[in-house]
């Protein structure tokens, strides 16, 4: 790619089946690739796009990266700069893999370092996630804030940034399957049903409570029984073709849970190490290859640093 300040941003897998908008972890493939440097024409101006880029428009005001930079540059009072940025997308829209989280992270950390770093990490999310809410249509950060700061994050409330790193304990693998089909956060949100039963928020709840025990203190048991989603993978698994087949096989080969990610399509399965999970992944490709349908399969570690100067 071009000179300039280049910043690596995260893939993350959200909800992780009992957190719903509630519970978001980076992984360290695939990554998105962003490069800034100033120029004389004033205005944020998208020069190019490579990669998995289907359907990410150049105009600033339509894109992501060009929402978030323009906000961030306006709020600290330097929108008369002229800003001109490359992106390479490796994460797919449209994936549940936090294609637009990592756009969203990769401008807002970009002018900042382009800046001296005006502003700390925790204070760039809020412009992140102006970015992010064109895709989405809400403000929730389960993708967000861990593409920005890495981990294992918990939202408790994002309209208050309030959200907290959980401890993982070493090891642990993301397998994950990406079927190639596209389904928009929007339409997998606007299919949700409203309301709750009873019974289903009380497990629900309980599920996260013991999932965030589990990993505190590596009792990856605990975390198995919590990989449960009773409200939101019901309602979404028919937009993915084969999901029970998949997760069946995940969860046969010892995976500690399996879900899907984000809106999907993409399926995670949580695993104890890196042969389990690379073992895991060629199972679930084995599905759709068997099926004949298109897809791909990688393993990814949890990445702990977020979005980061490279």
């Amino acid at each position: 790619m071009k000179s300039g300040l280049k910043v690596i941003a995260p893939a993350s897998v959200s909800n992780l089946a009992c957190g719903f908008d509630t519970l978001g972890m980076a992984i360290d493939i695939p990554s998105d690739e962003m490069i800034g440097k100033w120029v004389d024409t004033p205005g944020v101006h998208i020069i190019e796009i490579t990669g998995k880029k289907k359907d990410i428009p150049l105009a600033a005001d339509h894109n992501i990266a060009g929402i978030t930079a323009t906000a961030l540059l306006k709020h600290l009072g330097e929108d008369g700069r002229g800003l001109e940025l490359r992106i390479h997308k490796h994460i797919p829209g449209g994936s549940g893999l936090g294609s637009s989280a990592s756009s969203a992270t990769a401008a807002a950390v970009l002018v900042n370092e382009l800046l001296n770093r005006p502003l700390e990490k925790r204070d760039l999310i809020r412009f992140a996630l102006d970015g992010e809410m064109v895709a989405s249509g809400s403000r929730h950060g389960d993708n967000v804030v861990p593409a920005m700061i890495g981990g294992l994050i918990l939202i408790r409330d994002i309209l208050t940034y309030d959200y907290h790193r959980i401890y993982t304990p070493r090891g642990l693998f993301m397998a994950v399957l990406l079927p190639e089909i596209s389904i928009s956060t929007r339409t997998a949100r606007q299919i949700l049903r409203p309301d709750v039963p009873l019974q289903s928020m009380v497990k629900q709840g309980a599920n996260l409570g013991s999932f965030v025990i589990g990993m505190h203190n590596t009792d990856l048991e605990l975390v198995r029984r919590s990989l449960e989603d009773l409200v939101i993978e019901p309602q979404r698994k028919h937009l993915i073709p084969h999901f029970d087949n998949i997760q069946e096989t995940a969860l046969e080969m010892g995976a500690l849970g399996c879900s899907i990610s984000g809106a999907g399509p993409a399926i995670f399965a949580l695993c104890q190490e890196k042969l389990q999970a690379t073992d895991i992944a060629a199972a679930m490709q084995k599905v759709y290859d068997d099926h004949k349908l298109p897809a791909r399969s990688f393993v990814g570690g949890i990445h702990q640093e977020g979005t980061v100067l490279k």
